[in-house]
């Protein structure tokens, strides 16, 4: 059979699929008895070995290194004459593409898409997805197959995007800002381009990756939020404090008194274990740590020992996530208002080892308070 579908970039055709199930079919039989076979995608390189089925998610998610088509690392006899073709892996670079990486974000954020190789080599059963989640997918992976522009091989619309937001975000860009300069990258492009034409519009693409947030409305003296049972509501029930401010009776919106922006943290929670680059060291606390009453980490500390004392049940599931919370509030107008102020609020996944729990990566802004709130609120 040809070999050709590894050289395609479009790893959820249905020529990649079907190719990599032959692949693991001709490891299986060239490696009778076999756990654990070389994995050949990009990232792994054939020097890592992994299980048959880790091995299919990962040509999925990363690639197949596209020198390799001769499988002498898994078992394919080769003469002397086409020997000398076959890749020598030290001397085979990890390709590391931002659409490849855009595809790994897409695959963390969606399990459920990812092709799963039972042991007779068939396709697992499909779990129920809801209809929603799955919409979104989809519209991600059109963007992430969807050329920037006729002919463009290096960049994707979603892969676009994604590199752009993340300039605005190190550079701290405002939306004017940013609104101007995809404008102009806009009329540099093809007229046929696919960028979007405003941060608006960016962030549109961007919400099924789970980027968005919530608004909360709240009480004017902080009595409660109008939130699950309390959200028809149009006063306080303990204050009697409106909902709304005092408009126009010729204005249709109503604008809320104070608002708390929520970030949904569960599902960020869940991606640390749904990467395989996070989901080994979210048990790191448990499994890998040194034990020599040296305060490196929290877990050495007596508080989380005796945390571990008093609930026994939490503390024997090492995959059972301990949080630590802080807030600060600042004024982000300096002088021009010194009566607002701004409080995030921020988590700290304290299972990850000490050289990554609080690096920047890993901070989660869970809520954003602001409209002076106050200390005690």
């Amino acid at each position: 059979m040809s070999r050709r579908w590894i050289q395609n970039p479009n790893r959820c055709a249905d020529e990649y699929l079907d190719g990599i199930e032959d692949f693991i079919e001709f490891a299986r039989r060239h490696n009778p008895g076999a756990t654990r076979i070389r994995c050949p995608c990009r990232r792994c390189n054939n020097t890592l070995f992994e299980s048959i089925e880790t091995v299919g998610f990962h040509l999925v998610r990363n690639g197949m290194i596209e020198t390799y088509s001769i499988w002498n690392l898994h078992g394919e006899q080769v003469d002397h004459a086409s020997s000398s073709n076959a890749p020598r892996v030290d001397n085979v670079e990890p390709i590391v593409d931002p659409n490849d990486q855009v595809m790994g974000i897409i695959q963390d954020a969606f399990p459920f898409a990812s092709t799963n190789i039972n042991q007779e080599g068939e396709d697992d059963v499909p779990t129920p997805i809801d209809s929603a989640e799955f919409e979104q997918y989809e519209k991600l992976l059109k963007n992430a197959n969807q050329e920037l522009y006729p002919g463009c091989e290096s960049f994707s619309v979603l892969t676009a995007i994604v590199e752009l937001m993340h300039g605005k975000i190190k550079y701290r860009m405002s939306n004017l800002c940013f609104d101007y300069f995809l404008g102009v990258f806009k009329r540099m492009l093809p007229t046929d381009n696919c960028l979007p034409k405003d941060h608006k519009h960016a962030q549109k693409v961007l919400h099924g990756l789970g980027l968005g947030y919530e608004k909360i409305h709240a009480c004017k003296n902080n009595c409660m939020l109008f939130y699950k049972e309390h959200e028809t509501l149009d006063t306080c029930p303990i204050c009697n404090e409106s909902r709304f401010k005092m408009t126009s009776q010729n204005r249709t919106t109503k604008i809320p008194q104070k608002v708390m922006r929520y970030l949904p943290f569960k599902p960020r929670l869940q991606r640390l274990y749904m990467s395989m680059h996070t989901a080994t060291d979210m048990r790191w606390h448990k499994e890998k740590r040194v034990d020599d009453d040296v305060m490196r980490h929290p877990a050495d500390g007596e508080a989380w020992k005796e945390f571990d004392r008093t609930f026994p049940e939490f503390a024997a599931d090492p995959r059972n996530v301990r949080l630590g919370l802080a807030t600060d509030g600042f004024n982000p107008y300096g002088v021009l208002n010194q009566h607002h102020s701004t409080w995030p609020i921020f988590a700290f996944p304290y299972n990850l080892p000490p050289w990554k729990c609080m690096k920047k990566e890993y901070m989660m802004m869970t809520v954003l308070i602001t409209e002076d709130p106050g200390r005690s609120n």
